[in-house]
């Protein structure tokens, strides 16, 4: 078992209540301590801004506006995020084609090993 996530701060930004929910207890199970979750682009920027953050989960498509604003602010910092989306690859800008995302539907052991990879490879 990978301690990858023990002490990490992970922010959980969903829309829906349920994933939302699911990935919180399922991150807190494996040592991890969350941040949020929040379901919209400005509870996501504030939680950013003042908590500290060592990985995020961004849903893409937050209830009409997009998380797009929040990754940049993510990468600017250096902080590893990853998508969860029900968008195509191809159908994202191509700014975001290369960060790491997974399709909805998905299974939440999926976005945790994810995570984990991005704290034990060390990439954003």
């Amino acid at each position: 078992m990978s301690d990858a996530l023990e002490n990490k701060h992970v922010l959980i930004v969903e829309d829906e209540y349920f994933i939302a929910s699911d990935l919180k207890k399922s991150l807190a199970a494996k040592g991890a301590h969350i941040v949020g979750p929040v379901g919209d682009l400005v509870g996501g920027l504030r939680l950013a801004d003042s908590e500290r953050v060592d990985a995020a989960i961004l849903d893409v498509n937050l209830g009409g506006s997009n998380s797009y604003p929040l990754a940049d602010r993510l990468a600017e910092r250096e902080v590893p995020h990853i998508f969860v989306t029900g968008y195509d690859g191809w159908s994202m800008p191509e700014q975001y084609q290369h960060t790491p995302r997974i399709s909805k539907p998905f299974c939440v052991t999926q976005v945790i090993k994810m995570i984990e990879d991005l704290f034990e490879t060390g990439s954003p």
